[in-house]
């Protein structure tokens, strides 16, 4: 029977070096080494011819039995993400929620920008009749009229009874020449931004702005172009102020309007009103008042050329027959055709400008201008031209507006010899 495995003995002492080996076989050498780790792991090749020959003579045994259940080894390090997932299908709509409380009231907001100006409105209604007033104070005088036409000669009148014998006087002739006393107003408008000259023998008295008419309250007054009152000598926007029985006038309100011969500039009814007193005096006609002893009158031809003067007339100047202007609602004023205001020597349109008592001055699309018309087919008397639209200035002026004459009395100077028998 075999004994006991004995101790190992002693090493022995270290033997001499061999002999140098012969060239290893060629091939492949297969190499093992850790990828990471601390200390770093050693190198380890070994030949595939090696391992094949173990391969070759090395008969393994069969496979044993599942060990035991080692213990549980170390966490491993955290795996890389995974490829994503496919996408859940949508769920159910839940169900709303329940109205939340009520927050408190925030602060209040900042003011907003002031707001462009609007257009400008129509005029309200009339209001209602006030009571009553107490009687007014006894009114100023007012101006001296126009003179009237001189009529027709009148019929001789009867001898007059014989009157007392007169004082002896000297038998020796005395010329005199008499003077014409008679002083008549003529008011010129230049409808431009130049004080006109006055005709000749006339003199000027003042010059100033072309004034049309007035509107207080939505109720106007108008100015004839012809008198003194049309030419005022300096430009207020608004130069009345409405006064009421309390004692208390105010000037310049929102419903006020002055309207002023304008010269010709061109109107854009697109932009907003002037504020500018410099840009606004320059839409506003220069005038002259002229004082003369020719009376003087307008005539009216009705056609595309200006009548001749009546005898003993001379002309003055040529233009175009100005009626009347109106404003928004039932405001408006007109000319006399008399009177040398209704001829106008030049033709524009918007004739006329806008002031507004709050300070602003403006062309209107609502602002109307009226002329005389043509109507030279004399045997159809107020027909001829009935629905005729007159488009640009050319077709107005050559079948539209008719034309005029401003005539001056021409002065006759006589000698009268008294002493005649």
């Amino acid at each position: 029977a075999d004994g006991e495995k004995g101790e190992a003995g002693m090493p022995g002492e270290k033997g001499e070096q061999g002999d140098k080996g012969g060239p290893g076989i060629d091939g492949n050498i297969f190499r093992i080494k850790a990828e990471s780790g601390q200390p770093i792991p050693p190198e380890y090749y070994i030949w595939i011819e090696i391992i094949n020959t173990v391969l070759e003579t090395t008969e393994f045994g069969d496979k044993g039995e599942p060990g035991p259940q080692g213990p549980e080894g170390a966490k491993g390090a955290k795996g890389e993400p995974g490829d994503n997932g496919v996408p859940g299908t949508p769920g159910e709509n839940g169900t709303p929620g329940t109205d939340g409380i009520p927050g408190d009231q925030g602060p209040p907001g900042e003011d907003g920008a002031k707001g462009a100006q609007g257009a400008k409105g129509d005029t309200g209604a009339p209001g209602t009749d006030g009571e009553k007033g107490d009687k007014g104070e006894k009114g100023e005088t007012g101006q001296k009229g126009l003179a009237g036409i001189q009529g027709e000669k009148g019929e001789p009148g009867v001898d007059g009874a014989k009157g007392d014998k007169g004082p002896d006087g000297d038998c020796q002739p005395d010329d005199y020449t008499p003077c014409n006393c008679d002083t008549h107003v003529l008011v010129k408008h230049s409808q431009t931004l130049d004080a006109p000259e006055c005709p000749t023998d006339f003199e000027a008295l003042w010059s100033g702005y072309s004034l049309v008419f007035f509107e207080g309250n939505g109720y106007g007054l108008s100015q004839d172009l012809g008198s003194a009152g049309s030419c005022l000598e300096e430009f207020q926007l608004m130069p009345f102020m409405q006064c009421s029985s309390s004692d208390v006038c105010r000037h310049g309100v929102r419903t006020d309007k002055s309207f002023w011969l304008a010269v010709g500039a061109e109107a854009d009814y697109t932009v907003k009103p002037m504020t500018s007193i410099d840009e606004i005096q320059d839409h506003i006609s220069r005038c002259t008042v002229c004082l003369g002893t020719q009376y003087i009158l307008a005539r009216h031809s009705f056609t595309d050329t200006a009548p001749e003067c009546p005898e003993d007339f001379s002309p003055l100047w040529e233009g175009y027959s100005y009626v009347m202007v109106t404003s928004s609602g039932v405001s408006g004023g007109g000319q006399d055709l008399a009177s040398s205001g209704s001829c106008l020597e030049e033709f524009h349109l918007p004739t006329f400008i806008e002031c507004l008592g709050r300070g602003t001055c403006a062309y209107y699309i609502n602002n109307l201008d009226y002329w005389l018309a043509q109507n030279p087919d004399i045997t159809q008397p107020g027909m001829w031209g009935m629905g005729n639209v007159y488009s640009g200035i050319e077709d107005i002026l050559n079948m539209g507006v008719a034309r005029c004459a401003v005539c001056a009395k021409d002065v006759q100077m006589r000698h009268i010899n008294y002493f005649q028998d």
